[in-house]
């Protein structure tokens, strides 16, 4: 038997604060395992420019909304902050919420938001993974209640950087989003507790690959990492019920079906076909599943994801 782990991530843009905490204490109740956020300033579907919330803020919130579920961005952008204020936010949100954190990173991707707010953006997608890189060993570093000075040529500049209180957990996971073969699978296997992806089944196998390989050339084993797959879910009867309440809820996120149609992370169908989906997924190593959900936010998929699917993918 499986015992799939379940999260959702509730997109942060056209939504109102009441909306958001309702539904995270609704996902809360129903025993999700995780509950995640965007970190984004602009919003990322649809028009930029329409309502969102600030990542680590609306965690420190939900912190106090909730009582088990574990929290966390999927994934944080490391050219928003400086690693050692993020790893200070993921220590001060394990004390809010009682050691239920987990700092979710990535490299960061969406130009406009960065030029908008004036923030460096580097000179493309190789150097922020670079970034990435020497950030999360540091960030691991300090979370561990090591001191952190930065040697000459990198990207930050830590001298003796060191924190308390250190957080609530022993070992706060730390999670890397994005399946770069070169760059960012290797961040992974040196330092991830937890690793999300999406994309096809073919495409997945073959970053697993890579992952092992460099697991393997890292010394570490590639079994100590969390696999989770992100996908959007919508529950119905039938996928045609379940591809109208989709495309209402891009509606109301001012997102053209134009803009998704061809996005297969949007995942449509009964619990059913959703599951057969979705074994072969499980069966690669991905045993956790974390759905993102558009506002409206939609408590049918949020109930039927751990009462019906689950259960399917559980039995095998």
């Amino acid at each position: 038997m499986t015992d799939l782990k379940t999260g959702i991530l509730l997109w942060s843009q056209a939504a109102t604060w009441p909306d958001v905490v309702d539904a995270a204490k609704r996902i809360d109740r129903l025993g999700y395992d995780h509950l995640w956020t965007w970190d984004h300033v602009y919003a990322i579907f649809g028009d930029p420019y329409q309502p969102i919330f600030e990542g680590w803020a609306a965690l420190s919130g939900l912190a106090m909304a909730t009582e088990r579920t574990r929290l966390g961005l999927l994934v944080g952008a490391n050219t928003f902050r400086n690693p050692g204020l993020t790893a200070k936010l993921a220590a001060t949100l394990d004390h809010i919420s009682d050691g239920r954190a987990i700092l979710g990173i990535g490299g960061a991707w969406f130009g406009l938001e960065h030029q908008a707010h004036g923030m460096d953006f580097g000179t493309g997608f190789g150097q922020r993974l670079d970034w990435l890189d020497e950030a999360v060993g540091a960030m691991r570093a300090v979370l561990d209640g090591k001191s952190v000075t930065s040697q000459p040529g990198g990207r930050y500049n830590f001298d003796d950087l060191r924190h308390q209180p250190l957080p609530v957990q022993p070992h706060l996971p730390i999670m890397i989003g994005g399946s770069g073969e070169k760059k960012t699978l290797r961040t992974v296997a040196k330092y991830a507790d937890m690793w999300n992806a999406m994309g096809p089944l073919d495409m997945m196998t073959h970053k697993v690959d890579v992952l092992r390989r460099h697991c393997d050339e890292v010394g570490r084993d590639i079994n100590e990492i969390e696999f989770t797959l992100g996908c959007k879910l919508t529950l119905r009867d039938t996928k045609e019920e379940a591809e109208r309440v989709w495309k209402a809820a891009m509606e109301h996120n001012r997102t053209p079906m134009s803009n998704v149609e061809d996005d297969d992370t949007f995942w449509n169908g009964s619990p059913e076909q959703i599951a057969e989906r979705l074994r072969p997924y499980v069966d690669l190593g991905f045993r956790t599943v974390i759905s993102e959900q558009a506002a409206p936010y939609d408590p049918e998929t949020f109930e039927r994801f751990v009462g019906e699917l689950k259960p399917m993918i559980d039995k095998g």
